[in-house]
């Protein structure tokens, strides 16, 4: 990813000059502007919608106690697709354009974006959520306990295991999938049952369906029989190669049960909507902790294994649901940590 930046570098402010399709006027408005970045489409991912319809409700709490209209927050959407290769360039072009008082986003790769374009943009301001970064004074992050997703993720994936042996499939390579979620989601399935093995691959994008099948195909071939998916659009092959192969699947970011009846075995969903609402009126309250990483989890309640769907309680079984109730409530009062790596 450094290696990336640096060879935009010299482009990437001559690449937003030119690039006006996507953003609006550059003339300031005398109201505070807020836009919205959407590492992908809003139409495929309830994680991404959720960001934006929660920042649209803190612009609307907030805007309901102003009564001159010149001085309401605007607020503006860019949705920049899947192609991660155009997201650097997409959000150069919002901090380029200078009408943005804050830009806000969400995805683990966006804050070493970010990074790089406030020192290009020293008066732009960045929240950033399922991110974290420290000592930025323009940034902003509200990172999700992704130990404890994972973890609980992967421990119901070892209980759920009859082959012991268990997977990951990425869209890409970037720090936190390295350093935390498959590590830890590794961690909980050999915790859950000693002796289970965690695959890895990755798709190389956020999107190629057909590659997502056949990695799940081969990992079906290699004795994997649950696979934990974090690649985007690509996961709508891994789902038809679960279906058709037997494979469970368990997910975090959001509630995944409707996706594959039978098949999805957990979901760990992130109250993505509440912390972006959250966010946003903080930074209209001037309230923003600059410069640093807010970390919630099970116990600040934004993070939530969900327990209560009936796909839950028709797919896992009692013995495996009791277990789980326990370590979620250890989690959640703070009697249970996850264990260090």
């Amino acid at each position: 990813m450094k290696r990336h930046f640096k060879l935009i570098a010299g482009l990437i402010l001559a690449q937003a000059l030119i690039f006006s399709g996507c953003t609006k006027s550059s003339s300031k408005q005398k109201g505070t502007s807020i836009a919205v970045f959407v590492p992908g489409i809003m139409a495929d991912s309830p994680t991404y919608a959720n960001l934006a319809k929660g920042v649209q409700a803190g612009v609307d709490e907030f805007n309901a106690g102003i009564s001159d209209e010149k001085k309401k927050v605007e607020l503006y959407i860019m949705e920049a697709g899947t192609n991660q290769a155009e997201w650097a360039t997409k959000m150069t072009s919002l901090a380029a354009d200078g009408s943005y008082d804050v830009i806000i986003s969400s995805n683990p790769s966006i804050p070493e974006l970010a990074n790089e374009l406030s020192k290009k943009f020293t008066q732009q301001r960045f929240v950033i959520l399922d991110g974290a970064l420290e000592g930025n004074k323009n940034i902003a992050c509200v990172s999700y306990d992704q130990k404890e997703q994972t973890y609980l993720s992967g421990y119901i994936s070892g209980l759920m295991s009859k082959t012991h042996h268990v997977a990951v499939i990425s869209a890409q390579d970037y720090p936190v999938m390295n350093n935390i979620l498959h590590p830890y989601y590794a961690r909980g399935a050999a915790d859950a049952v000693a002796g289970t093995t965690c695959e890895y691959r990755v798709v190389g994008n956020w999107y190629d369906a057909s590659k997502g099948a056949e990695l799940a195909d081969s990992l079906y071939s290699a004795g994997v029989d649950v696979i934990m998916p974090i690649c985007g659009g690509a996961s709508q092959g891994v789902i038809s190669s679960a279906v058709e192969h037997g494979i469970y699947l368990s997910y975090i970011d959001e509630n995944s049960f409707q996706k594959a009846p039978g098949t999805v075995i957990s979901s760990c969903a992130t109250k993505q909507q509440r912390a972006a609402k959250e966010s946003t009126l903080d930074f209209l309250n001037g309230k923003t902790s600059w410069g640093t990483t807010k970390l919630v989890g099970l116990k600040e309640g934004y993070i939530e294994f969900i327990e209560d769907d009936p796909l839950y309680e028709s797919t896992v079984p009692s013995e495996i649901r009791d277990k789980m109730k326990s370590l979620v409530k250890g989690l959640s009062d703070g009697s249970i940590s996850v264990p260090a790596l």
